[in-house]
């Protein structure tokens, strides 16, 4: 009996857990789509839950924006200890770029939707971001650095500038494809080029 009873009163932890889970999941999908269909309403729909819920575990519209932003930017982290292990470290490097797009896209969807009052997070979220996603890059550059394959001379925060940069200066629909074709411009300007990983050969006498 005893164990019956602590199993039920597990399952609503869990479910609970699972449910929460599935209002994260929805709200990054919905809110990166933006435009008028992105409500918490379509995102209670697509993940297959009551308002209700969706209210139970996040109270207020910003305390579902700072769980997403959070777990967005934790996600790129762990992206990055994942990616280091790759063979070729630039790619893995342009992978976790791409990555971070739809970061951007989610948090500019999130501000547009909800209507806040200043598309900016807390202060504490920002500094928690920034020094997580800075860490994140600075994994990745200074593989492909040390491989000889990207130039020295720019730091993770450079490249973390020029991606937020790129993101926010574009706004019109499907501007995450351009986004991203620069971004690979971005990348291959950043490469040392073959020529300069090889030592010259010697010039033959004649």
């Amino acid at each position: 009996m005893e164990n019956r009873s602590a199993t039920s009163s597990r399952k609503p932890r869990a479910d609970a857990q699972r449910n929460r889970e599935r209002v994260l999941e929805a709200a990054k999908a919905v809110f990166s789509a933006g435009g008028p269909e992105a409500s918490l309403e379509a995102v209670a729909r697509r993940a297959g839950v009551g308002i209700g819920t969706l209210y139970r575990h996040f109270p207020t519209r910003e305390a579902l924006y700072a769980a997403v932003y959070r777990r967005e930017a934790e996600q790129l982290g762990e992206l990055a200890e994942e990616l280091k292990g790759e063979p070729a470290p630039v790619e893995a490097l342009r992978k976790w770029l791409r990555a971070n797009v739809e970061f951007v896209a989610t948090k500019k969807g999130m501000a547009a939707a909800l209507a806040l009052a200043s598309t900016a997070p807390p202060s504490e979220l920002t500094a928690f971001s920034y020094e997580r996603l800075t860490k994140a890059i600075g994994i990745l550059l200074n593989r492909a650095t040390a491989a000889g394959e990207i130039r020295a001379d720019v730091s993770a925060e450079d490249l973390l500038r020029a991606l937020v940069g790129m993101c926010l200066l574009h706004d019109q629909p499907g501007w995450q494809a351009g986004v991203i074709r620069m971004l690979d411009v971005l990348v291959d300007g950043l490469r040392v080029q073959a020529a300069a990983r090889k030592p010259a050969r010697p010039s033959a006498k004649g």
